[in-house]
């Protein structure tokens, strides 16, 4: 568990749910839209070129409606492009994991599967992915998922 500081990010979003997997659908889709427009170099405030994607705004559990968030940590929520969205993630205690593996042979969702499985007391207040320096080759990317927890007790 790591206790992480809030920070704000701002990006393009979708609003989905893993139900019928629409999420396997949305979500790689927001990605190549991310990719295609390029929505990096729109981004204003930008810290530094780190892509996050976030999964917050949740109605309830991981099958419930969410939105995400593929976007860069930013200085401020100042400026949010007329089509984009600005978020502040929480400070709070978070549950890391770190896949290592194919980004195409779906390394990420895998985790996210497993993570499902657990009986971790997440919060369900904002999740996120970290894309840094080890995530640029895809074939063999590594990744920081932040799974947002309860403190313990």
């Amino acid at each position: 568990m790591k206790k992480l500081e809030a920070f704000n990010l701002i990006g393009i979003s979708v609003r989905t749910s893993n139900q019928n997997s629409r999420a396997a659908q949305d979500i790689p889709a927001l990605w190549q839209k991310f990719m295609a427009e390029q929505a990096i170099a729109r981004i204003p405030n930008k810290v530094d070129n780190t892509l996050y994607c976030a999964y917050t705004e949740y109605e309830g559990d991981h099958m419930q409606p969410y939105t995400t968030l593929i976007g860069c940590k930013v200085s401020s929520l100042e400026d949010i492009p007329a089509d984009m969205k600005g978020i502040s993630v929480p400070s709070a205690n978070y549950q890391h994991y770190n896949p290592k593996g194919n980004l195409s042979e779906g390394v990420v969702y895998h985790q996210w599967l497993q993570i499902w499985e657990e009986d971790l007391p997440r919060i369900y207040e904002t999740d996120f992915e970290v894309y840094g320096e080890k995530a640029q080759d895809p074939t063999s990317a590594e990744v920081d998922i932040y799974v947002g927890i309860k403190p313990s007790t």
